[in-house]
């Protein structure tokens, strides 16, 4: 079943970012991904996104869905039939909404964990947290908006990590029957990140030594977006490889 295109508002999106040992990550990632590497580093991260009016294109009026979702997430690349090409691997996705739960992988991508979220947003300060049913992650974030971007060791400025992530733009998930990956793109009307602080950052999935042993994930950065529409494209799936993932480490940008 083709998953249809959907329009959609992106009410919050919060991006906070870790640079990560490419050799650990790779480990996490199925051939033919590779991670995408800046200055030595692989990236990673956690989406917290509110969306909101999500309906098929075909439908233009109406309502919508709105909800809560996460998405644990690692920049990648890969060799396309037209050269190399840059995205992102979701491992893990979370969602408040049991409707993205029970139809996981028809709207969007991949496997949806129901979780409980926590939220409290004024213009100057965002706290993001959830618990997923299943008792496996917990995530726990505060910042502020900043009035400049700073302290980064991937992006020297706010417009270089503005057009990685907008560079990174698809997404991929292992489908349903795990022999392949659904993947999706955002398409954005327009393109606006603005700098946050970080006040305390927590995830249970970068905070497991068995998968990051200690030193190998740093917290980085957060960058944040409100109010933009969006349209989500879905993509041929992509056939998975039998490279084992510990032995790509990507290249160094």
């Amino acid at each position: 079943m083709r998953r249809p295109r959907l329009s959609s508002v992106v009410e919050r999106r919060l991006l906070v970012n870790y640079r990560v040992a490419p050799t650990v990550i790779a480990g996490l990632l199925p051939a033919p991904l590779r991670p995408q590497q800046v200055d030595g580093h692989a990236v990673a991260g956690i989406c917290l996104i509110r969306l909101g009016q999500v309906r098929p294109r075909s439908v233009p009026y109406g309502p919508g869905l709105r909800s809560e979702n996460a998405a644990h997430r690692i920049a990648v690349e890969w060799d396309g039939p037209e050269g190399l090409r840059t995205g992102v691997y979701i491992p893990r996705r979370d969602s408040g909404s049991i409707v993205n739960v029970l139809v996981g992988g028809r709207l969007f991508p991949g496997r949806h964990h129901r979780a409980s979220f926590d939220v409290g947003e004024t213009s100057r300060d965002l706290h993001v947290g959830y618990t997923s049913r299943d008792g496996t992650t917990r995530v726990s974030v505060d910042v502020g908006v900043a009035e400049r971007f700073q302290g980064s060791a991937l992006f020297t400025d706010l417009t270089e990590a503005s057009e990685f992530f907008r560079s990174g733009s698809v997404g991929f998930s292992t489908g349903r029957d795990g022999s392949r990956l659904d993947g999706m793109e955002l398409d954005t009307g327009s393109w606006r990140v603005d700098p946050v602080e970080i006040h305390a950052a927590r995830s249970t999935f970068f905070d497991e030594q068995d998968r990051f042993p200690p030193g190998s994930a740093t917290l980085d950065c957060a960058l944040l977006m409100r109010g933009i529409s969006a349209t989500w494209n879905p993509l041929p799936p992509m056939p998975l490889s039998l490279v084992p993932g510990a032995l790509r480490t990507g290249n160094t940008r």
